[in-house]
């Protein structure tokens, strides 16, 4: 059971980075090399490398090989799983679940 809470954590381990959120801003407008990324970020190649695996993990980007360099883009399954996973944890439930010390 443990499991999943590791898989939903990766998606919010995306969002909790500025820098994160900027790569995801500038993916708005369509996929994007590598290189463009870097030109438009003030960090290194190791950086965004760690901030784009963090992101292709959870999920929310998908990323393609094209000779030497890798293309990202949001994913569009990915984004309706995080606004739904959001959702799902954030719904208030019936008021039989609420403490035991009343």
């Amino acid at each position: 059971m443990e499991n999943i809470y590791i898989e939903k954590a990766k998606v919010f381990k995306a969002f909790c980075d500025e820098n994160r959120l900027q790569i995801l801003e500038l993916l708005q407008s369509g996929e994007k090399c590598a290189c463009v990324l870097l030109q438009k970020l003030n960090i290194g190649q190791s950086t965004l490398s760690h901030h784009m695996k963090i992101l292709v993990q959870s999920g929310v980007v998908d990323a393609r090989n094209e000779g030497k360099w890798t293309y990202y883009s949001i994913s569009e399954e990915g984004s309706k799983s995080a606004m739904q996973l959001l959702e799902n944890i954030t719904t208030v439930l019936s008021e039989n679940n609420s403490c035991c010390c009343n």
